[in-house]
């Protein structure tokens, strides 16, 4: 799960740094990087993460209080 660090990329589209900017995420005792354009997943839909984030099935959305 732990991404390379000297060249991490997006855990959702594998893009790198040099193509996005890339924000560090801890989880599970390691470091996952992913790109603005899916931090939204992360947050709204981890479950779709399923088979790049190990757990993100059992995940839970966050709560929205409109």
């Amino acid at each position: 799960m732990s991404e390379n660090p000297s060249n991490p990329k997006c855990l959702a589209c594998d893009r790198d740094s040099s193509a996005t900017p890339l924000v560090p995420v801890e989880y599970q005792g390691g470091r996952l990087w992913i790109c603005p354009q899916h931090l939204p997943l992360l947050i709204h839909n981890p479950q779709q993460l399923a088979g790049k984030l190990a757990g993100a099935e059992n995940l839970k959305p966050a709560d929205h209080h409109d």
